[in-house]
């Protein structure tokens, strides 16, 4: 599940402006201890492009919460976008320890990592921490097609639409043997473009993300949004937090008592529930 920078994807305006606010480092220096980052009077925070409802094109819930931690911190918020690259181990080189060859980055904190201890084990020149969303696999349905789903064969021969090059996707085609390909519509970039599918009426049920489906569907009581059922599916999900260079301890623990107040005072659950997604805690 990497989400990292593809080379080529920075058009020369982005560079351009980026370098104008002061967002782009150069040089790969961009990585900052709390002081430095005070002194420089912004918190650079990088963001996964493309990644609905968490970040497109300046919006989402990433958005939100790196310009709340920001604030929480006394200073600006300079967001530094980027795309996905192969696998999570090179987004964290890119963005966090290191910097791309092309020149941006690192940012001083990289929001939307797994936390995870394999990954946290292999990735000894980055800190991730500071959980802030549980996030799941998840099947949506339209409750007059598909009235009760307890197990995948209760969809009959519905069509279900699901992002074929995700965990949503494998899960159902890989699902009791395969027993459910010819039914799968797997087009669709992400749980998002699934959810608007079931919604013009040309499946009964989609797959995808929780947050994905919730921020399309949510409140419609039309359908419902349930766990995936199939035991291959993590039950528990998995955390999503962030990630700061190894040695930058003092920024790691400011950036972990922001979250703390930011949850306690109820902002998190705040731009969560703007995009229509349910907050779970970490």
């Amino acid at each position: 599940m990497s989400r990292g920078p593809a080379t080529g994807s920075l058009s020369r305006r982005q560079l351009l402006a980026w370098a104008a606010a002061g967002t782009l480092t150069g040089g790969h220096a961009g990585a900052a201890t709390l002081a430095q980052v005070r002194e420089r009077g912004r918190l650079i925070v990088g963001l996964y492009e493309d990644m609905p409802p968490f970040h497109v094109k300046g919006r989402g819930i990433d958005m939100e919460l790196g310009q709340a931690l920001a604030e929480a911190l006394g200073v600006k918020f300079a967001p530094l976008p980027f795309n996905a690259d192969e696998n999570m181990a090179d987004d964290l080189r890119n963005m966090v320890w290191k910097g791309h060859y092309l020149g941006y980055g690192p940012a001083d904190v990289l929001l939307h990592v797994p936390v995870d201890r394999p990954l946290i084990e292999a990735t000894p020149q980055a800190r991730i921490f500071a959980p802030y969303y549980r996030e799941r696999v998840m099947l949506a349905r339209r409750v007059a097609d598909v009235p009760v789903l307890d197990s995948l064969s209760q969809l009959g021969a519905a069509k279900v639409a699901v992002p074929g090059q995700t965990l949503a996707g494998w899960l159902l085609i890989g699902a009791d043997g395969g027993a459910y390909r010819e039914q799968l519509l797997t087009q669709w970039k992400d749980g998002c473009e699934a959810a608007r599918a079931l919604q013009r009426g040309e499946v009964s049920a989609a797959a995808g993300l929780a947050s994905e489906l919730e921020s399309v569907l949510a409140g419609d009581a039309a359908y419902r949004i349930e766990p995936l059922p199939s035991p291959r599916a993590p039950r528990e999900g998995w955390a999503a937090g962030m990630a700061v260079k190894k040695d930058a301890t003092d920024l790691a623990e400011a950036l972990q008592a922001a979250l703390n107040q930011l949850t306690a005072q109820g902002r998190v659950a705040e731009i969560f529930a703007k995009y229509k997604v349910a907050w779970r805690p970490a």
